[in-house]
């Protein structure tokens, strides 16, 4: 629980959310706050197990400086260490991962899940996950096939339990119709997309009207009304029959949608609309004004969908936009008890979305559980063993490093840590000698068993990038603060006159 100055809280089991809201004063714990950072922009899952490689990985690092080993053959070490564990990785432990297909892309979700608050509906999020994201598959002008995670729209609603969350073909928007006279829904909707106001016009400033007779401010006042009017009109002329702006619609404008029988939704955020234009072939409008000056509203700037409709969900009401024309959009609707929850299960679900996201686009996935970093241990002992140099024992503080990972998760699931690793162990260094028992390769720990078993068949599998980035992020941070020798605090610059 994280409680500020102001005092909101935060509950979460999210690494990177973590660090990020530390006061933290140290340089050298800044780079691990940015560490993990890091890891959450290009993996998404994985933040804390970087830190704790990186912490392990600089621990060892002290022991053998206080050893009398100079900090540049720890570096060259751990330099070699990591370049031999990325090969190892990608020779022996990563499978293709449309050899599985669905099934594998279910099995990372709920990996990804298992350690956070919606682990015990991880099968029911999976699914929604899974859907979620190969749903807004979509496939670039040069052959490349994209899994936008932006294109999918997290809501959060009070009230109902997690289990209660629903995911919706379409785009939704947290907002509601401006009049209750408009149509709640609207099939095949024409939308325009506006970052003006539709209010009654009023004059620029400095403008000047004079008025010889009483009879022209009428006038006056009548065309201003009607400035507003055949922008909408014109809109409506175009087929338009739903209108979003980032700004106000008047009563005098809502007037003219409720004659017409269409929807009209002001204050939309202008992101959501950016996002929205995009997924219906759309073009959020800045003015109706053309080079020539006139006011006209270009058809083509229309985005079309199957269906807007206003739907009522939790204790208020959302706009769903269904069957959008160009670029599939979809949108989770989280249902859960209280805001601290809604925000954590949306974190959670940003971790598995892009968990996915990186399986389906690097097509390679390997095995959770501590598999990975006890088979690298075991070969990083014995290669350590091959080098003649001072560089043996950075190695060989490496692998020992890496063990961290499965003692930790021994230690978080209240299991005897130093039996199961050192089982654990026994089945990777089997494996590396006896070809016949080449797929003990694949052994992790279960930790509701508090066994050693094949998590590959258990379908305990994540992103191979995901170890890889970690093993290359974490390595790189250690080496950056080993490279400090001193900590020379400035002085603050004086300012002149003083």
């Amino acid at each position: 629980m994280l409680v500020d100055q102001i005092g909101d809280v935060t509950i979460t089991n999210d690494g990177a959310t973590i660090l990020k809201q530390l006061e933290v004063e140290h340089p050298a714990a800044k780079v691990l706050v940015e560490l993990s950072d890091l890891q959450d922009q290009e993996v998404g899952d994985g933040t804390t197990s970087v830190v704790i490689i990186a912490a392990e990985l600089l621990k060892r690092a002290n022991i053998l400086v206080k050893h009398k080993i100079h900090p540049t053959s720890v570096i060259a070490g751990y330099r070699l260490a990591m370049r031999e564990s990325v090969k190892y990785i990608k020779k022996n432990l990563t499978i293709a991962a449309d050899t599985l297909g669905r099934e594998n892309l279910l099995n990372a979700a709920r990996t990804s899940m298992s350690s956070k608050i919606i682990g015990t509906d991880s099968d029911f999020f999976a699914e929604m996950v899974v859907s979620a994201v190969t749903q807004v598959r979509h496939v670039r002008k040069n052959g490349q096939v994209v899994y936008p995670v932006r294109a999918i729209n997290i809501l959060k609603a009070h009230g109902r339990s997690a289990a209660e969350s629903q995911l919706v073909d379409g785009f939704a928007l947290n907002h509601i119709r401006s009049a209750q006279g408009m149509p709640k829904v609207v099939v095949n909707a024409k939308i325009a997309f506006l970052d003006f106001n539709l209010n009654k016009h009023r004059m620029q400033m400095g403008v000047q009207v004079l008025i010889n007779t009483p009879g022209e401010i009428e006038k006056v006042v009548q065309r201003e009304m009607d400035i507003c009017k055949d922008r909408i009109q014109k809109m409506f002329a175009a087929g338009v029959n739903v209108v979003l702006t980032t700004k106000a619609i008047d009563d005098m404008a809502l007037k003219y949608f409720v004659e017409a029988g269409a929807i009209g939704i002001r204050r939309v955020n202008l992101g959501d609309m950016r996002r929205l234009a995009k997924a219906t072939g759309g073009r959020v409008l800045m003015t109706l004004s053309d080079m020539e000056g006139e006011e006209v509203f270009d058809p083509e700037a229309i985005g079309e969908a199957r269906e807007v409709a206003e739907e009522k969900v939790g204790d208020g009401e959302l706009i769903y936009v269904k069957g959008c024309k160009t670029k599939a959009a979809c949108t989770i609707v989280l249902r859960g008890a209280n805001e601290f929850m809604l925000d954590e299960m949306d974190r959670s679900l940003h971790d598995s979305l892009m968990v996915v996201k990186r399986m389906l686009e690097s097509n390679t996935l390997t095995v959770g559980g501590g598999a990975v970093e006890t088979a690298l241990s075991i070969y990083l002992e014995n290669f350590a063993t091959t080098l003649g140099s001072r560089e043996q024992l950075a190695v060989q503080q490496y692998a020992e490093a890496l063990l961290v990972i499965p003692k930790t998760l021994a230690i978080n699931a209240a299991q005897d840590a130093i039996e199961l690793v050192a089982k654990l162990r026994a089945y990777h260094n089997t494996s590396q000698l006896k070809e016949d028992k080449a797929h003990w390769k694949w052994m992790g720990l279960d930790l509701i068993g508090g066994k050693v078993r094949n998590n590959l068949e258990a379908g305990v599998v994540e992103p191979a990038i995901s170890k890889v980035k970690s093993m290359r992020f974490a390595t790189e941070a250690a080496i950056t603060i080993l490279r400090i020798d001193d900590l020379i605090k400035l002085a603050p610059p004086q300012q002149q006159g003083r």
